[in-house]
């Protein structure tokens, strides 16, 4: 059965100038057990929460299957962890996770590519590895709370 591995709930951006500077310090709590989500707006708590820039993007979500061991989304800063879902092959999909809760669909709109800060947060090579596997960027339809553990998924066409 698939399953909600992390969730990731972070009010802070921590890759910002370059690589080589390092990343910001991660705030106490961004690893979170669930969260809330709001329909058009995001992740409650999270830094893109309500941005206008990001409202089609708003909620990430990878594939554990795409991570190299030991990794998770304190390096790749996406929002949601999924294991036993291709996620990378849902653009253009609506996504229904329901971790007992109710169903919280996702519109996926496009990939979410890597970035070279990746070969810092993880390990070098790894931006090159996560290419074309680096999860996606969805807008939240429903109003709804996910939780980690099982999830029941349901995939249809946008």
């Amino acid at each position: 059965m698939p399953e909600i591995v992390e969730l990731l709930a972070s009010p802070v951006r921590r890759y910002q100038g370059r690589p080589s500077d390092g990343p910001a310090p991660a705030p106490p709590g961004e690893l979170v057990q669930q969260v809330r989500i709001r329909a058009g707006l995001g992740i409650v708590g999270d830094r893109y929460f309500g941005g206008r820039a990001h409202r089609d993007a708003s909620v990430t979500v990878i594939a554990r299957e795409s991570l190299p061991p030991g990794a998770g989304l304190a390096q790749v800063r996406r929002n949601i962890l999924l294991a036993g879902v291709d996620v990378d092959s849902l653009v253009g999909s609506v996504l229904a996770l329901d971790s007992g809760y109710g169903p919280v669909r996702l519109r996926v709109n496009r990939a979410a590519n890597p970035c070279a800060w990746m070969d810092v947060a993880i390990a070098p090579g790894a931006w090159r590895a996560l290419r074309g596997r680096g999860g996606v960027r969805c807008t939240p339809l429903d109003d709804g709370v996910l939780r980690v553990g099982p999830v029941r998924v349901v995939v249809t066409d946008a």
